[in-house]
């Protein structure tokens, strides 16, 4: 079990890393009003329309860093500082969230896949870990607990790589618009697309720590076979 602690801390020092990094890249650029003048709100509507989508609302939610599209109910949740901003790091959180929406609209297949994993993957998630723990103790008198627990652990570390194209096709959508749609100078967007860049490097240590969990617990199974 020694293993699994040292892989948990070492991501969790890795992570923390990458999320303190954002924060200080979303904090700089904060600081960084827009030549446009547009807030996150205007500049959200503003894609939604260039790309011809109509029936998704742009509406503000509390907290930091909140940010997200729902495809449920077709919104486009902006943290409050993102919702009124008018600086690079709005306008990068509010595109990218936009860029969500373009993938819906438009059926991108690997947000699409994501979203049929999300009831699945909240089953997985809910039991995993228990099932892991029961399977580890009991790996000598009934191993295939320990095989079904690295079952439901896989489909969680598959949603997490689904993850990582839909996260970075909705960057590129975003970086791509701002800057044929003329919202942002050359310098606006290189900010833009650094905070895209760090808040992407987020989900790829998600990624990467589930990842090596997987083959952690792999490798105790194949070690009891030997």
């Amino acid at each position: 079990m020694l293993g699994i602690y040292f892989i948990s801390i070492l991501f969790m020092i890795i992570g923390w890393m990458v999320q303190n990094k954002l924060k200080r890249k979303f904090e700089k650029y904060s600081q960084t009003p827009i030549s446009s003048g547009l807030t996150g709100q205007e500049i959200a509507m503003r894609m939604l329309r260039d790309n011809g989508i109509s029936d998704v609302k742009v509406i503000s939610v509390d907290g930091r860093l909140t940010d997200h599209y729902n495809p449920l109910d077709k919104t486009v949740n902006l943290s409050h500082d993102v919702f009124y901003g008018q600086n690079a790091a709005a306008s990068a959180v509010a595109a990218h969230e936009c860029g969500h929406a373009v993938q819906h609209a438009k059926a991108y297949s690997m947000l699409q896949l994501r979203s049929t994993l999300v009831p699945i993957v909240n089953i997985a998630s809910g039991w995993m870990h228990w099932v892991l723990i029961g399977g580890i103790i009991m790996i000598n008198t009934f191993p295939a607990l320990l095989l079904f627990g690295i079952g439901l652990f896989a489909i969680t570390t598959l949603f997490s790589l689904i993850t990582l194209p839909v996260e970075f096709d909705a960057s590129n959508r975003a970086l791509a618009w701002l800057e044929s749609s003329g919202v942002s100078t050359p310098q606006e967007h290189a900010q833009s697309k650094d905070a895209l860049w760090w808040a992407a490097m987020t989900y790829v240590v998600a990624a990467l720590s589930a990842i090596a969990t997987l083959m952690y617990y792999v490798m105790i199974y194949m070690g009891r076979r030997n």
